[in-house]
């Protein structure tokens, strides 16, 4: 559905995904970036697979121990929880599946696969 645009300013592309919390077809990767759900102690979110630093498996970071922050498996960059929560994707967990919506994302250039998640970012995890 498209809505109508009266000040004929052109209205952003919203782009709403359903995606799996865990297991298969836990990542979504919209215009080449993937992105997974993160369940942890500091909260739930969705998450940029890849780490802004170097393209690192971001998927596979650690909660940094009384920080709210994820360490890159790669190199050791720090990346706030809670900058990524508040500038992240706006996304609604119901039951095992999980929405987000995507900002200026055309509605073909998408894909669901897999990541596997750091027991840290996974729900597995109890200390932080």
């Amino acid at each position: 559905m498209r809505l109508p645009d009266p000040l004929r300013r052109g209205l952003p592309r919203m782009l709403v995904l359903t995606f799996a919390v865990s297991g298969a077809g836990n990542c979504v990767e919209v215009g080449g970036a993937p992105f997974v759900y993160a369940r942890t102690t500091l909260g739930s979110f969705v998450l940029p697979a890849r780490c802004s630093h170097r393209g690192g498996p971001l998927h596979l970071a650690r909660v940094e121990p009384g920080r709210a922050r994820l360490i890159c498996p790669w190199h050791e960059q720090a990346t706030s929880v809670k900058r990524l929560a508040r500038t992240g994707i706006p996304a609604v967990r119901r039951g095992e599946v999980v929405t987000a919506v995507f900002a200026d994302a055309t509605p073909d250039n998408w894909s669901t696969g897999h990541l596997p998640l750091s027991p840290d970012l996974d729900g597995t995890s109890v200390s932080v």
